[in-house]
């Protein structure tokens, strides 16, 4: 499902009224009446209610005029509340405003914070607000009365429906232009908008519902959004059943190099999801002293021990015999648990530059090259990188608060200046490809802020790629998988409390769901 930036849907709605002679009325008016039909199914009680919408002067207002006419068919009591002066509409907007007093709709004009206050106690009297103020186009903060407003209404806890987007929602980044509608239902058109599904967008946005308003697909190809949001039915078409005498030959073969002192734990659980995710065989490089205790820890992945020069720490030294075991792979996780020395730091970078199959970098592979990114530009393979946002802010040198504030250009510009995919995790996941594809993550809740989820998800991505899968889609079938397999143990045991290794193992159920379309 594509997923629109602010830009994508506005370039959109000019190709449908230019090149194919839609006029932007019509647009408008299937927009009102499928918001109307909408709030009829999700508010039944609105028959029988005092509905005020609370409209701006731009189209999205419009938007809401059109709904004040179709509510006022029902026979439901609707008033119309503009955040201007009238004569301020202007365009399909104006024409649809002109039509709401041949209803005998109510227009109260409040175009600043005097006829706001006057009309204030009127507007108490509301049982359900239909939010028509602000659209899609939003980026800036919002300040003096029209902060107010929203406040205002987001504080009499009356049930909200909003057309597009929530007011005040910036569309691209899912952040509250200082101030946000909190929606209990979105209706947007066309497609979802970035920010309604990143956080904390999704929790003003409510339920969100996606209406057709008549863009020819012909202008949905010549566009072509860049993101897509991942569903089980994408991940179904990525993942393909195996022949019948298939062996662990053909399922490929994984390196894996991690692992430290105090840190087996990771080691261990990235080999195994490997396995859990349909990887044939796994090999476990280890610091050799610790191979004892993962030996303990593992049955099904091979452990190769390496020679340390630093107890239990993994340095250059180990390169050449890593190299060694590197043919007849089909790719390289690498990072987990493997600790930050500056001997370590050495082997990353000489393996990012010398290894020749696709690899996945986690956790202390990814601190290892805090200050060296340009490692990055020699690699011979495709490269897979998969921090949190801490890590990230390590490996840019931007802070995580403003990381936080607008991912998906952060995740953009980093894939596409090293020439790599970053998988940015987080509440709605991002992944983001070097030519500007992005996906967004479905899955996923809160009891996966746990030690180990990590390492799982480094397993899991890995076990895909050495199955073959091109490594974009290793990353959006991992990050999926892993997140609906704690979506899976939170519903059966709860929201919090399950750990990363159940999580691990709960992955082959959700391989089977998204294979048979449940």
């Amino acid at each position: 499902m594509y997923l629109v930036s602010t830009n994508e849907m506005r370039e959109m709605d000019r190709l449908a009224i230019e090149s194919f002679g839609l006029p932007g009325r019509i647009l408008m008016e299937n927009a009102g009446k499928g918001a109307t039909e909408v709030l009829l199914e999700c508010f039944p009680e609105v028959l029988h209610q005092k509905v005020g919408i609370i409209a701006g002067r731009g189209n999205n207002g419009g938007d809401g005029f059109v709904v004040a006419r179709y509510l006022a068919r029902n026979r439901v009591d609707v008033k119309v509340f503009v955040a201007a002066h009238t004569r301020e509409v202007k365009g399909e907007a104006a024409l649809n405003l002109e039509l709401l007093p041949r209803m005998n709709i109510p227009i109260i004009e409040i175009a600043d914070r005097n006829s706001f206050l006057t009309h204030a106690d009127e507007m108490r009297g509301i049982e359900l607000w239909v939010d028509a103020l602000f659209g899609t186009g939003i980026h800036s903060t919002i300040s003096g009365y029209c902060k107010e407003l929203i406040e205002f209404i987001n504080s009499l806890k009356r049930p909200i429906l909003s057309i597009d987007t929530p007011s005040g929602l910036d569309s691209d980044t899912g952040h509250p232009c200082g101030v946000c509608i909190h929606a209990d239902v979105t209706v947007t058109f066309g497609f979802p908008k970035i920010g309604q599904i990143l956080y904390p967008g999704a929790l003003h946005t409510g339920r969100l519902e996606i209406i057709d308003i008549g863009i020819p697909p012909p202008v949905i190809d010549e566009v072509t959004p860049l993101q897509k949001l991942i569903t089980p039915e994408m991940i179904g078409s990525i993942l393909k059943s195996r022949p019948m005498d298939a062996h662990k030959g053909d399922t490929g073969h994984l390196l894996v190099v991690a692992g430290s002192v105090g840190k087996t734990g990771a080691a261990a659980m990235t080999s195994l999801s490997a396995m859990r995710s349909g990887a044939g065989l796994v090999t476990l490089c280890i610091p050799e002293s610790l191979n004892p205790t993962v030996e303990s820890l593992i049955l099904e992945p091979m452990t190769h021990p390496l020679a340390e020069t630093e107890p239990g720490i993994l340095t250059e030294s180990a390169l050449e015999p890593i190299m060694a075991l590197t043919p007849g792979k089909r790719s390289l996780a690498l990072g987990p648990g493997l600790g930050t020395a500056d001997g370590t730091a050495r082997l990353v970078m000489g393996l990012i530059e010398r290894c020749d199959v696709p690899m996945i970098i986690d956790a202390d592979g990814l601190n290892c090259l805090a200050g060296s990114l340009n490692i990055l530009k020699k690699a011979k393979a495709p490269l897979v990188l998969t921090p949190h946002p801490g890590e990230m802010s390590r490996l840019s040198g931007i802070s995580t608060q403003e990381i936080q504030k607008d991912r998906i250009s952060h995740a953009k510009r980093f894939a596409k200046k090293f020439s790599v995919i970053v998988v940015l995790k987080g509440a709605r996941t991002i992944i983001a490809l070097p030519d500007g594809h992005l996906f967004v993550n479905s899955t996923g809740n809160p009891g996966m802020a746990s030690g180990g989820m990590g390492d799982v998800l480094t397993g899991v991505i890995a076990g895909f790629m050495t199955q073959g899968y091109l490594p974009w889609e290793a990353a959006c079938a991992g990050v999926y998988l892993h997140g609906a397999a704690a979506d899976l143990l939170a519903e059966r045991r709860g929201p919090i409390g399950f750990l990363a290794s159940e999580v691990m193992e709960a992955v082959p159920e959700q391989i089977r769901k998204v294979m048979a379309g449940k």
